[in-house]
């Protein structure tokens, strides 16, 4: 499966988190928190909709479900866990 929501394109994405780190102030730069590299994955769910199975981040799932595109054809389990 595809970390990739079908309608929006959204993906994962790469950032940086910074370590929590005391005395930082006052010429200990050196010592300063280190920033590693981290991965943001997308909160993605198995969605069927007028019989075609996709995956759809959660944003998108909201989205269909107020213009009630999804409403009595929702048959994942996870889209029914949300409602």
């Amino acid at each position: 499966m595809a970390q990739k929501c079908f309608i929006c394109a959204k993906r994962k994405r790469v950032g940086r988190q910074s370590r929590h780190h005391r005395g930082v102030a006052g010429k200990q730069w050196l010592k300063r928190a280190q920033k590693t590299a981290r991965l943001y994955k997308v909160n993605l769910h198995p969605v069927t909709i007028n019989g075609r199975r996709m995956v759809l981040c959660t944003k998108c799932i909201k989205k269909l479900r107020r213009e009630q595109k999804l409403a009595g054809e929702e048959t994942s389990k996870t889209v029914a866990a949300v409602a």
